[in-house]
């Protein structure tokens, strides 16, 4: 494995990293009070990678199992404990604790603890998930045409 081919072909370097300060608030909160933080989004890292704060309360919640075809799917936990499926098992994580999910992979999170939880999610390559995470509480508005369409949409393919 070798470095990529160069992206910035200039003899000096610039000034343009982002900053996010730690009491900025989330860009999305659900019904429930969970939130989701925009740290990097497909968009702002030119389609390299997605990166976000998943913050979930004490109740029970979290995708059931699935896949994507295009985007693997990291998971870093900052802290409380999130159950993570690997496609064979539920690993009952704590903070410090990474998993990384290849395309392909089958794979969920749930918080079962009871407690409030915390973690990074990362996709990469950069897909647009904020229109996935937006649109999850309208899914019991949907016909089921149109819920097949956004999940095919948004790379989530389900495993009954």
């Amino acid at each position: 494995m070798s470095y990529p081919e160069p992206k910035y072909h200039a003899e000096t370097g610039e000034a343009s990293a982002t900053y996010r300060p730690v009491g900025t608030p989330p860009e999305f909160t659900y019904a429930s009070g969970n939130t989701v933080h925009y740290l990097a989004t497909g968009a702002s890292t030119g389609g390299e990678f997605g990166l976000y704060r998943w913050v979930m309360g004490p109740q029970p919640s979290g995708p059931d199992p699935h896949f994507h075809r295009s985007i693997s799917e990291s998971f870093f936990i900052l802290s409380g404990s999130v159950r993570i499926y690997d496609g064979k098992r539920w690993i009952d994580t704590e903070p410090g604790d990474f998993v990384h999910v290849p395309e392909g992979g089958v794979h969920a999170f749930r918080n079962e603890s009871g407690a409030p939880a915390e973690m990074l999610l990362h996709f990469a390559p950069g897909a647009p998930r904020e229109a996935y995470f937006e649109g999850l509480p309208n899914l019991s508005k949907m016909t089921d045409e149109e819920r097949a369409a956004f999940m095919l949409e948004h790379d989530t393919f389900w495993i009954a």
